[in-house]
C-alpha cells in the first residue's frame, strides 16, 4: 500500500462518520422506524427547558435538539407531536425516549418500535 493510499484511508476513517452514526437520509415527512422507550424523570433537558408533555430525548446525530416530530404509536396516548429537547447517555443511534409524567405509564410503555415523521428539522 502506498503512503498516499494509506493516508487517504486513515483520513476517511477519521473524518467520515460510521453508517450507524449518520443522520437519516430522509426528508421531512418521510417515515422513520425507531425504537422508543419512555421515561418519567422530571428535570432540566439538554435544551434548558423543563421536562413536560411533548418532550423527546434522541441522539443528536439522528434527530438534533429542536427537531419537531410526529410519533405514531399503537399505544393510546403516545401518538402526537414532540420536540427533541433532550439527549441521553443510553439514547444512541435510532432510539428515542418519550417523556411521560407518570412513571407507571412509562414502565407500561416498555420498549417498542414506533414510526417517527420529521415535521421540522434544525
Amino acid at each position: 500500500m502506498s503512503r498516499i493510499t494509506f493516508l487517504a484511508t486513515v483520513l476517511c476513517a477519521t473524518l467520515l462518520p460510521a453508517a450507524s452514526d449518520a443522520r437519516p437520509r430522509r426528508g421531512p415527512g418521510r417515515p422513520l422506524r425507531l425504537t422508543a422507550s419512555a421515561y418519567c424523570h422530571h428535570g432540566t433537558t439538554r435544551s434548558g427547558a423543563q421536562t413536560s408533555r411533548g418532550t423527546l430525548a434522541a441522539d443528536p446525530r439522528v434527530l438534533p435538539v429542536g427537531t419537531v416530530v410526529r410519533i405514531e404509536s399503537t399505544v393510546p396516548g403516545f401518538s402526537g407531536n414532540y420536540i427533541v429537547r433532550d439527549t441521553g447517555a443510553k439514547i444512541k443511534g435510532r432510539k428515542v425516549d418519550i417523556f411521560v409524567p407518570n412513571c407507571a405509564n412509562a414502565r407500561a410503555f416498555g420498549k417498542r418500535v414506533v414510526v417517527v415523521r420529521v415535521l421540522r428539522s434544525i
